[in-house]
């Protein structure tokens, strides 16, 4: 018998990523940050379009490493640029050195990212009952409150929509379908 999924992994990377990481919560600052990055990229863009490209994201932004990115410099953006293995948009790379200025920011002010980002959840995973992917929303208060923070202290790339994947991401949201073998399995707490 075939595992019940949501209905928007269809290709074998959107899978697995289904599978193993949608949803999954990460406190884990480093891992956040790559969501950060990828999330950021992604707008306009599938998210299908982003997992074929994660692995020259890792290898393109020093495998997320936020300390190195923060120090990029216009030779290290010339070279980002001209990769064909990533998304070559020059305001999202320079959006990521900002925000990963800003993440260290954030550190310095909440003693990690993590403790800051879940605070828009009050630090546990919002479990939602999403029957049909209709019914699962691109923004929510949460998400709306995070966008306007993040902006504020100086991110960007941080739309009320591209928080609502991150969140969905990194598991502050569930919206597996209450049918999908993973509803259950991810997101029932910190």
């Amino acid at each position: 018998m075939e595992l019940q999924k949501c209905g928007w992994a269809k290709k074998p990377l959107d899978l697995e990523y289904h599978d193993k990481e949608w949803g999954v919560p990460v406190h884990d600052d480093k891992k956040l940050f790559e969501f950060l990055v990828l999330d950021a990229f992604q707008a306009g863009l599938s998210w299908s379009t982003i997992l074929n490209k994660r692995e020259n994201f890792r290898k393109a932004f020093d495998s997320f490493d936020y300390q190195k990115i923060a120090k990029y410099d216009q030779n290290k953006i010339g070279k980002l640029i001209l990769d064909a293995g990533i998304i070559r948009n020059k305001l999202k790379i320079n959006a990521t050195i900002g925000n990963a200025k800003a993440f260290m920011e954030v550190q310095k002010e909440f003693g990690s990212f993590d403790q800051y980002i879940w605070s828009f959840t009050g630090g546990k995973t919002k479990i939602n009952t999403r029957k049909q992917l209709i019914d699962i929303p691109s923004t929510s208060s949460e998400s709306d409150a995070m966008s306007k923070d993040l902006k504020k202290r100086g991110f960007k790339f941080v739309g009320s929509t591209i928080c609502y994947a991150f969140m969905q991401a990194v598991g502050m949201v569930n919206d597996h379908l209450i049918s999908c073998f993973r509803y259950k399995e991810v997101g029932n707490d910190k």
